[in-house]
């Protein structure tokens, strides 16, 4: 078995696909106990039957609409001319957009190429240093994973047994939390950028027709997160009127999408999703494996054996995390370490809640944290920089976001204020 361990690792790091590993070691280890090997094709069925799974390509096809729009150059307008007048306010104003652009796509890379035309030259222009702005987007790409309709927030809610809607309102404060912590260092850079070159005041003209020209976009979160917060949608039904809304909006009122365009959109956006599912299929054979053979009651006496408080467990979790955020994508790290954290977490009475949290909190950080984190690979090629320069422009946003993850971590109060 040791032999057949190291073959598929082997594999995976000579780019097999995961979800072929995963299986793989899912019918060696069935096989072993001698199970019928049609479990794993059973459970693989089973992801159909998940009521919520629904949401997932909903939302998925949805950010792709919004993204192959004009709806971000729209977005980044409207929040500019309300925001955009005070010290630090573009800098700030580019937080929000992508928080938002990222919680509907899902995918933090996708934020930086779409958004970092429209950002950097602008912030670049309002009189901010190379280094910041930088080091601004590459960090702000990966934040909105902890609000609504984030991929990953329904993903784990799936794999945790958790309720999406409850993890929906759950990561609203540690969310925030994490963008209020950046922003005021962004209007403490602003205040010097002030100083040199004065801002605008705010026009009220200008407002007006920035909000005009976003009219049917700005409803969007309210008539969705209302929905779901408030309990008039469930999560699948959310979905729906996401996609709805969104197609009507971009193709025939403002008809920024023709037509002829959608069957690629939708082929594009289903490839992701349909990678997700199978991952998620093949993991849920393997957990069923891990669960019959006890790995997760064996892992969690080897961990109390070293690790006897829960402080301690937590600082090692989140160090862990952290790693795997840089070598993982975010959506396979789910689908993996999940199954086997949550009854260790449970051990040491961490909330499920709480631990979804302090996962995609860090997860989020892993994106851009050196030396391989995602986001500044993707960075450098993007703007043409050297990526040891990302380095050290992402090194104040890194330390904000880390005070931000131990405060989500030791506090569990953030978390679950608002679903207990």
């Amino acid at each position: 078995m040791i032999l057949v361990g190291l073959a598929l690792l082997a594999l995976a790091l000579l780019g097999a696909p995961l979800f072929a590993i995963i299986a793989a070691s899912a019918l060696i280890g069935f096989a072993r106990a001698d199970i019928d090997l049609m479990i794993v094709p059973m459970e693989i069925f089973r992801v159909s039957e998940i009521p919520v799974l629904i949401a997932i390509p909903l939302f998925t096809f949805a950010g792709y609409l919004l993204g192959e729009s004009q709806a971000p150059k729209r977005l980044v307008r409207v929040t500019n001319v309300l925001l955009g007048w005070m010290p630090g306010g573009l800098a700030v104003v580019a937080l929000f957009v992508c928080a938002v652009f990222t919680a509907f796509t899902g995918a933090s890379g996708v934020t930086i190429i779409a958004l970092g035309a429209l950002l950097v030259p602008a912030i670049a222009e309002a009189g901010y240093r190379e280094k910041f702005n930088l080091g601004l987007i590459t960090t702000s790409g990966s934040l909105g994973l902890l609000f609504a309709p984030s991929l990953p927030l329904i993903l784990y809610g799936i794999i945790a047994e958790e309720s999406v809607d409850k993890l929906f309102l759950a990561g609203l404060l540690p969310g925030g939390l994490m963008i209020v912590l950046l922003s005021l260092w962004c209007v403490r850079e602003g205040r010097f950028v002030h100083r040199r070159a004065p801002k605008p005041p705010f026009q009220l003209r200008e407002a007006w027709h920035a909000l005009r020209e976003s009219a049917w976009e700005l409803p969007l979160p309210v008539i969705v997160l209302g929905g779901v917060y408030s309990g008039f949608f469930a999560v699948s039904e959310a979905a729906v009127v996401t996609v709805v809304y969104v197609l009507v909006v971009e193709v025939l009122i403002y008809r920024d999408i023709p037509l002829r365009r959608l069957p690629q959109i939708m082929r594009d956006s289903m490839m992701l999703v349909g990678g997700i599912l199978i991952i998620l299929g093949a993991s849920l054979a393997s957990t069923n494996l891990m669960i019959d053979q006890q790995v997760p009651a064996r892992l969690f006496e080897l961990v109390t054996t070293y690790i006897s408080s829960k402080l301690s467990f937590l600082i090692l979790l989140n160090l862990f995390l952290l790693a795997l955020g840089m070598m993982l994508d975010i959506f396979s790290a789910l689908v993996i370490v999940v199954p086997l954290i949550l009854p260790i977490a449970a051990g040491y009475g961490i909330d499920p809640i709480h631990l979804g949290m302090i996962f995609l909190a860090n997860m989020q950080i892993g994106y851009c944290t050196p030396p391989v984190g995602m986001n500044l690979f993707i960075a450098s090629y993007r703007f043409e920089r050297p990526v040891m320069f990302l380095y050290r422009a992402t090194v104040p946003f890194l330390v904000i976001l880390l005070i931000s993850v131990l405060i989500i971590t030791y506090v569990p109060w953030l978390s679950l204020a608002l679903v207990r």
